[in-house]
């Protein structure tokens, strides 16, 4: 398998379309013979991070490289920037919405979770421009 590229828009504000890049990547990543636990993984991890484009970043872009030793992925939003990233990748950390909170999201678990089921995660952020989160899952 060489490298392949997807690219997906998340709608921000949109709970109903969240999930929707991690499903995709999730089905493609079946039909490669990526291993059951590489794409729960990274089936997990892109997820929290598409729920925490819409909840806190207004929407963005996510990248999922695949080459044969790892799935590479990359969210990127303009949103309010994360002021604290230490203090958000604490559990139980939120700064969601009540609607949110009142969907069932915004528990603080994402960016740990994301953290949890991935081998390298960083983030970069700037309060008023937006996050990046690159995350890599080694097959």
């Amino acid at each position: 398998m060489s490298g392949l590229c997807y690219r997906f828009q998340v709608p921000g504000d949109d709970y109903s379309r969240a999930g929707e890049a991690s499903s995709t990547v999730k089905n493609r990543l079946k039909r490669l013979g990526v291993s059951p636990e590489a794409i729960r993984r990274v089936s997990i991890a892109l997820y929290e991070g598409e729920i925490n484009m819409v909840i806190h970043g207004g929407g963005g872009e996510v990248t999922v490289t695949v080459s044969p030793d790892r799935v590479d992925m990359v969210l990127e939003d303009h949103g309010k920037g994360i002021p604290d990233i230490e203090k958000a990748m604490q559990e139980g950390y939120s700064t969601a919405s009540e609607e949110a909170r009142s969907l069932g999201f915004g528990a603080g678990m994402g960016l740990p979770n994301m953290k949890k089921y991935t081998d390298t995660m960083q983030i970069e952020s700037t309060v008023g421009v937006g996050t990046t989160v690159r995350m890599t899952v080694l097959l």
